[in-house]
């Protein structure tokens, strides 16, 4: 896309997991690493914990083959810069955005992702600008992978055993008796050993609430602590229920969780095929234009 009349963009956010949506659907935007920090930067740019390029999967080579399935391509960016697998807010404020260009109807649809096609249900409701949009916005968001190895995650003079889980993205989930001895996660916490994620790791801090309620703090891989990560929400529902016992594809029962998160709320169902669900609100807020000589500085 020609910048020379500036960059649209939109402003959303998932549970306060927040993210700059840039409207790219010929693949035509040069989008470097440069360009994603100085967009997160929450003094000098737009400020999010992401970017979310939105982009024909036909015209772009990572998503061409999975065109016919799914024809919208997410390219999600860290606020660092890095490229992420998937990012489970991030689908949902993806599909909402989608949904308000008119690009797709309310009901289903499919998104690719760098982690595979996300099936996607937008309820129809209420103005998609509204807070929670168009009702909440449920994600299948695939299986999970529990690893068995010890893993140790430290903060300061205190540490814990952690959970090895994968949701398309690396977890390390860890269950406290209070959120506070997190501490600030200014930092990445320190997690052994580190064969264990080649790539880094995300880490949830995790509180019981009542029964299949439970509460996280999260540090999230190139972006610091952030007000909710889908994927890592999704990790702390299976490592919760099976410390609680629960396995929907041993026992044949689907089980669901409550996750709140700093920034709102989520509600994660295991089925017995071992297909994860994920529902929550997803919110377009603003929509502008970025300076074409500031973008391409």
């Amino acid at each position: 896309m020609s910048t020379a009349q500036g960059v649209p963009f939109l402003k959303g956010h998932g549970t306060e997991n927040d993210f700059v949506i840039l409207p790219d659907p010929d693949g035509t935007l040069e989008l470097t690493a440069s360009a994603v920090r100085r967009l997160c930067d929450r003094r000098a740019g737009i400020g999010a914990d992401g970017v979310l390029r939105v982009v024909r999967s036909a015209a772009h080579p990572e998503a061409w083959e999975r065109a016919g399935d799914a024809p919208w391509f997410m390219d999600y960016r860290n606020g660092d810069g890095s490229v992420a697998e998937m990012c489970g807010n991030g689908v949902r404020v993806f599909a909402r955005y989608l949904n308000r260009a008119g690009l797709v109807p309310a009901g289903d649809l499919a998104v690719a992702t760098r982690a595979g096609v996300r099936r996607v249900h937008l309820a129809a409701g209420t103005s998609p600008g509204a807070e929670g949009g168009a009702g909440p916005v449920t994600v299948r968001m695939g299986r999970a992978t529990l690893s068995g190895e010890p893993v140790t995650v430290a903060v300061g003079a205190r540490s814990w055993q952690a959970r090895n889980v994968n949701t398309c993205n690396p977890h390390a989930v860890v269950f406290v008796d209070d959120l506070a001895h997190a501490g600030p996660l200014t930092a990445p916490p320190a997690v052994t050993p580190e064969h264990a994620y080649p790539d880094g790791t995300n880490v949830e801090f995790v509180v019981d609430r009542g029964e299949r309620h439970v509460a996280l703090r999260v540090h999230e891989r190139g972006s610091g602590e952030t007000r909710s990560c889908g994927t890592g929400a999704c990790a702390v529902m299976v490592a919760a229920a099976r410390r609680d016992g629960h396995d929907p594809a041993a026992d044949g029962t689907p089980v669901t969780y409550t996750v709140d998160v700093p920034g709102g709320r989520l509600v994660i169902t295991e089925r017995p095929d071992g297909e994860i669900e994920m529902a929550g609100p997803a919110v377009i807020l603003a929509e502008g234009v970025l300076d074409a000589d500031w973008f391409a500085a």
